[in-house]
């Protein structure tokens, strides 16, 4: 019988929550920002763009929620999906 992983606590579980609501957050935004500006075609580019997102920061984190995340590329993801949030609501 294989033994599971401890689950993650304290601020390792914290930056893992706010990673994943974040990274689906931008990327729903990423959608509606192009469903916005050039109506049904851009929800197809904002899921291109949202897929991009979320392979890059993969790729630039050695996965998409790895186990040591710094605390600033956590913040640095919150600042950006609140930033197409305001400009969500700008263009709306």
């Amino acid at each position: 019988m294989t033994s599971q992983p401890a689950p993650t606590t304290g601020s390792a579980g914290a930056k893992t929550f706010v990673t994943a609501t974040m990274l689906t957050f931008t990327g729903g935004m990423l959608v509606l920002i192009g469903y916005i500006m050039v109506g049904g075609f851009g929800i197809f580019l904002g899921l291109v763009g949202a897929v991009f997102g979320v392979l890059w920061w993969k790729d630039l984190h050695d996965g998409v929620i790895p186990a040591q995340l710094p605390t600033k590329a956590v913040a640095l993801l919150t600042l950006t999906g609140l930033a197409l949030f305001g400009l969500a609501v700008a263009m709306a």
